[in-house]
């Protein structure tokens, strides 16, 4: 037989085999398969072919194919480039990071137990997807722990756990959000406003970008042991496994969280904390057009940040900055500095000329108490400001007696 008889006889079961690959591929018998992890090597087509316009402050930023993006300093809230920041947009299950935040936040103060049982309700239920299809499977009825229902909001991305658990902490998802609310306003997430707990489509439920990486913030600074929970790649419960929609958590290892989303009105977003060395960046996606384009440009977003930016810290906490004139006080004077480090992010290269200016308040009277603010330190880089701190007084002051005042009052008016 000759090869080219044998590769016809071959075809149809080339073709076959083919077929069943991709419906293999595209099979739902276990919901949310674990994402493939990228080989490690592998370089987005993006991150080559990075291109940049002048925000308003003149520096060059990355342009993405999305609605909305930011790029947040950890440590000091900077922001270090963004693009429609402040506009409010569908969040999707970025959502979903306040739910966890107002639990994990309760497990912290203690009126929420690990243990506790949590019921998933009828109003909770997934009963055939229709909450959409992230869904933790918890059967109806039935009761799981509060740290599982946490995991299934924070892994798993599910609609119902995240239900559950508002209807657990504040009877409603309605009262939840109130709650959700109110927490916003106390982290200063000023375009944001929720509707459920999960961040399916409601026309009045909205949040930005930067808004959502202060959010993010707020977790990684408050929640304490219950964060690495973000940085979880899987989790099992009632034997289905479901793999973290955050793929960047299996190509970076400098990736620790925090949450993905997508709805057909939201698109693809994306809060992702990485930190490499003492340096860690927020990125906040918002409405790209796929999955791989949220990662990609994360990616973009990281690699920038980090190539361009730098930490300065031209303060120390506790240090003399100046020395303040108190009037009628048993001393004439107080240092003052300021009570914490004064720690900026700057362009690379422009730490070494940074310079500080020292404002005191006037007419300073005793007593002044260790720690009252009397003034502020304002830190420049090439001319243009780059941070500012409260001045403390470093020690206290005590009034002097009625005749020492008398006799600093005629003492000023001669030096006058």
């Amino acid at each position: 037989m000759t090869t080219r008889s044998r590769t016809a006889r071959l075809l149809p079961s080339l073709i076959a085999a083919a077929a069943l690959a991709a419906l293999a591929g595209t099979a739902s018998g276990a919901p949310h398969p674990k994402p493939k992890p990228h080989a490690a090597a592998r370089k987005p087509a993006a991150a080559a072919e990075l291109s940049t316009t002048t925000d308003a402050n003149g520096n060059a930023v990355p342009v993405l194919a999305n609605k909305a993006w930011v790029l947040m300093d950890f440590n000091t809230g900077q922001i270090l480039g963004g693009s429609n920041a402040d506009e409010p947009l569908p969040p999707a299950s970025l959502t979903k990071m306040m739910t966890s935040y107002l639990v994990e936040q309760g497990l912290k103060s203690g009126k929420l137990k690990p243990t506790e049982p949590v019921t998933m309700s009828q109003s909770a239920w997934c009963e055939g997807g229709k909450h959409g299809d992230s869904c933790m499977f918890v059967p109806l009825n039935t009761q799981a722990s509060l740290m599982d229902m946490l995991r299934g909001v924070v892994v798993d991305s599910g609609n119902d756990s995240a239900k559950a658990l508002a209807e657990h902490l504040s009877g409603s998802e309605s009262a939840f959000a109130a709650q959700m609310n109110a927490e916003a306003a106390h982290l200063g997430m000023t375009h944001t406003h929720f509707e459920n707990s999960t961040g399916l489509p409601d026309p009045s439920h909205k949040a930005s970008a930067r808004d959502l990486a202060v959010l993010a913030a707020a977790i990684i600074r408050n929640s304490g042991e219950y964060y690495p929970i973000y940085a979880e790649r899987e989790f099992t419960y009632n034997g289905i496994k479901q793999g973290n929609r955050n793929e960047l958590l299996y190509t970076d290892p400098t990736v620790d969280g925090l949450k993905t989303g997508h709805t057909d009105e939201a698109g693809y977003c994306m809060t992702v904390s990485a930190k490499r060395g003492n340096m860690r960046l927020i990125s906040v996606i918002m409405n790209a057009d796929s999955k791989q384009a949220r990662a990609d440009q994360t990616r973009v977003l990281f690699n920038w940040g980090y190539a361009n930016f730098e930490e300065a810290t031209p303060v120390q906490a506790g240090a003399t900055l100046s020395t303040a004139k108190v009037h009628y006080g048993v001393l004439p004077t107080v240092a003052a500095g300021p009570a914490q480090a004064l720690t900026l992010v700057v362009p690379k290269g422009q730490a070494a000329t940074i310079q500080t200016t020292v404002t005191l308040n006037p007419n300073l009277e005793a007593p002044i108490a260790k720690g009252a603010v009397i003034g502020k330190v304002v830190a420049t880089a090439g001319g243009k400001p780059v941070g500012e701190a409260p001045v403390v007084a470093l020690a206290a002051v005590e009034r002097a007696g009625f005749f020492q005042r008398i006799g600093q009052r005629i003492s000023g008016w001669f030096s006058k």
